[in-house]
Formats: structure tokens, sequence, C-alpha cells
């Protein structure tokens, strides 16, 4: 459940990793190996974190008690070469119904966009979470474990005039009481596209952020 911003006019027209309109339209084999050959398919060595990975570590995550108030975030778009193309701000604020909450997100990007996105979260056994929100496509999974919660979602993103379907490997770090630092990979047909990074601060009663 990354705050995930839009890609659109967050790139120049001209590089195809900064253009994913254009980089999509390159398909089948001659995609895929160049995609290879780059390195975007080289990482069979590497194994997948799990959640259960980080079950002992401390403090304990819990998404009613840590996004429950006033949240300050902010972000950086990065392309897969690792370059910025877009900063980000993000106020939000969480309210709850006993396992059910909502997270109104107010973006505001370095370009001066300012954008809405609400989630609204449903915690389930053995640490579980669903979301949704108008963006995403269908419902976003997550599960939690020790400081880490790992969400996996589909978001409507357009661009130049489309909307694309980029896939979330989003995950969570609960820092202290306060930080939690959120790493987004966004991917297309398998292929990473991208990255969203976030550092959010738990604001204190009375303070404005």
């Amino acid at each position: 459940m990354t705050t995930s911003p839009r890609m659109a006019a967050a790139r120049p027209a001209a590089h195809p990793a900064r253009h994913p309109a254009r980089h999509w339209r390159r398909t089948g084999a001659a995609l895929l190996t160049a995609l290879a050959l780059a390195g975007g398919l080289g990482l069979t060595g590497c194994a997948t974190p799990q959640v259960a990975d980080y079950a002992a570590q401390q403090p304990p995550l819990d998404l009613r008690r840590y996004f429950d108030g006033t949240l300050i975030a902010h972000g950086l778009v990065t392309d897969r070469g690792g370059q910025v193309l877009q900063r980000f701000t993000v106020r939000l604020t969480g309210t709850w119904q006993g396992d059910t909450g909502t997270l109104d997100e107010q973006f505001s990007y370095a370009d001066g966009r300012r954008e809405q996105r609400v989630w609204t979260l449903q915690r389930g056994a053995n640490g579980r979470w669903t979301g949704r929100a108008a963006d995403v496509l269908g419902e976003a999974q997550g599960q939690a474990a020790g400081n880490a919660l790992n969400w996996r979602y589909t978001l409507k993103l357009p661009v130049d005039g489309r909307v694309w379907e980029i896939d979330f490997d989003d995950w969570m770090f609960l820092v202290d009481e306060r930080v939690l630092i959120n790493r987004a990979v966004m991917s297309k047909f398998g292929i990473r596209v991208g990255e969203v990074l976030l550092s959010f601060r738990k604001l204190a009663p009375g303070e404005t952020g």
C-alpha cells in the first residue's frame, strides 16, 4: 500500500525508461532480450525476501496504531536506472473503526501538481491485510510480520492519455514509533520499470509538520 504517485508528466519524453507508453510499444522477444542484456532479468540467483524473514524484528508494525492520526511523508519516483523522475510530499490522515481504516492521502508534487488518494484498509487474521482505492485494480493484498509489511497490488496509472496497469511490490519497515520507510518496486509484464521511495513521520499531537 504505498502512497505511490501517478507517473504522468514525471519524466522527459525521449528516454524509453522514463516514457512508459513508448517503452511498452516494444513487444515480443526484442523487448525481453534488450531488458535481459540491461540486467532487468539477470537476478535469478537472488533470493526473494519473505515477510516472515522479519518476524523477530522490533518494534512491531501495527497499521492501526501507526496510521492513526496525521503523518507526513517525503518521496521520490525513480526509473529502473535510478534517475529521479519526481519529488513529492504526502500529508496523510488515518481514522479507524475497529479493524477497518481510512487513509486520506494528499499529494503535493515538485512541479506544482496536487492529487488525492483514499485507501480503505481491512485487517484480517494472521497478519493479513487487504486494501482498496479508486485507482487500484481489484484488491491489494498485504502480509505483516515483525516490523515489516509487504503489499502487492496493481495500480492504474495514466500515461500520455492512456491508463497503464503497473504492478507494485511494496515493502514497509517501521524504524521506530514515529518513522517508517516505504520502498515499492514497479513492474510491467514482470519487468522492473522503476521505484517509489518514501519516508513517513508520524506527527505528535499539535504538531503541524
